[in-house]
């Protein structure tokens, strides 16, 4: 890859995401989130102002960068804090709920537009989680000494910067001023390209995921549909997931189950079908009224998103989907810290805390049908082994090290 074939795709990325807008409503909001940013940047940023940035590429980024973002704030407070995303998933969710200062779409990484936004932000430090590697951007930090920093990145061999193929991206990554990885093996990786400004600071979603533990979930209307029975939480299933719990649901005779569906697809026709195929009694979130007894439901269908890790608080059992589909198994930390054991499917290699909690016998994978029916019976017959298991799936997060002390404590040197 060269410039000339870089600016050509992300030319080819704008007018893709413009034709889609057309007809997909993420790609619409994507189109339209970025209308006007540099003027609503400007609008909440003085020339004058002092200003931390934080680059997320979506959702789970955010949440990977959030424990960094709160100690620096609780540090900085004559600091105005900045955030981006590059997808809708992550800034629709936020946009409202976030203390930050201003909050926009990453604009599309051209040469100009690398300008505008350094010149609108001025920040005193750049902070990308995990990846998300736009070459005018990082180019126009490193023009104008901007500290810029990569926290809870991990890198594997296959990936481009390692090829011969990759040298003009590795010349862009040397002018990071400096990189937290996740492991040892990243570290190796960085420094076999000659990249050698990084430190192993493991994984700030353990960080993260330890402040859930200290907040409030109060969920009224969960607590009245779980009442006194086993509470099996689903999240982020896709439909060879779902067909599990259908199999498994539509079979089973235990009336002191409860379960939470939380589908990873959105799309209300999905909601609609995956409801007709359930035997029993089902509910959407979005049904929910005071005028219904939600006892008298036993599945529920989370047509909703940005509550799924609060719903996790108030399980028993969970299970966390994609383990059967290419991208693999999705986080299944927020369950594990809540004492419970958390189910998958087979695919997760690309995943470390995923293989990590398996062989912390906190995570229990399974390959099919047969298996996953076992497993869950087991569970739910046997609250000792159930408790057992998640007590692992819990100790396996807390004993993590603090990773954001020792990005913050790297940062009080530079700010």
């Amino acid at each position: 890859m060269n410039p000339t074939f870089y600016n050509l795709g992300i030319q080819l990325l704008g007018m893709g995401m413009k034709l889609a807008s057309l007809f997909h409503p993420k790609a619409k909001l994507w189109i339209q989130g970025r209308k006007n940013v540099f003027t609503h940047i400007q609008s909440k940023i003085s020339k004058n102002d002092k200003v931390i940035w934080m680059h997320a590429s979506s959702l789970g980024e955010y949440e990977q960068g959030l424990p960094v973002l709160n100690a620096l704030k609780d540090r900085y407070p004559n600091y105005k804090f900045a955030v981006s995303f590059f997808s809708p998933s992550g800034y629709e969710v936020v946009k409202d709920k976030s203390w930050a200062d201003v909050i926009f779409y990453l604009p599309l990484d051209t040469s100009l537009n690398a300008k505008e936004l350094i010149k609108a932000l001025h920040p005193s430090c750049a902070i990308f989680v995990k990846y998300d590697f736009w070459f005018h951007l990082l180019n126009e930090l490193s023009k104008n000494k901007i500290q810029t920093i990569f926290i809870s990145s991990i890198f594997r061999e296959n990936q481009i910067y390692f090829k011969p193929n990759g040298k003009w991206m590795v010349s862009i990554l040397k002018k990071i001023n400096h990189f937290f990885v996740q492991n040892d093996k990243s570290l190796y990786l960085l420094n076999s390209i000659h990249i050698t400004q990084a430190t192993v600071a493991g994984d700030t979603r353990f960080d993260r995921v330890k402040m859930l533990l200290n907040l409030k979930h109060d969920l009224p209307w969960l607590a009245q549909f779980k009442q006194n029975n086993t509470l099996i939480v689903a999240g982020s299933t896709w439909k060879k997931d779902d067909e599990l719990f259908i199999n498994f649901i539509n079979s089973n005779t235990n009336k002191k189950l409860k379960f939470v569906i939380a589908p990873h697809n959105m799309n209300k026709e999905y909601f609609i079908d995956l409801k007709n195929k359930f035997n029993c009694k089902v509910l959407f979130y979005s049904e929910i009224n005071p005028e219904l007894d939600l006892s008298d439901f036993s599945v529920l269908i989370l047509d909703t998103i940005g509550i799924l890790n609060s719903v996790y608080s108030y399980g028993d059992i969970s299970y966390v989907g994609g383990g059967f589909g290419k991208e693999g198994v999705h986080n299944v930390l927020e369950p594990a810290v809540y004492k419970q054991p958390v189910i998958f499917g087979p695919i997760y290699d690309k995943f470390i805390e995923a293989k990590e909690l398996s062989n912390s016998n906190g995570g229990i994978v399974i390959k099919n049908q047969s298996e996953f029916n076992s497993i869950v019976s087991s569970l739910v017959l046997d609250p000792d082994y159930r408790n057992s298991l998640g007590g692992k799936a819990q100790n396996y997060i807390l004993n993590k090290p603090n990773s954001t002390q020792i990005i913050v404590d790297y940062l009080d040197n530079q700010l």
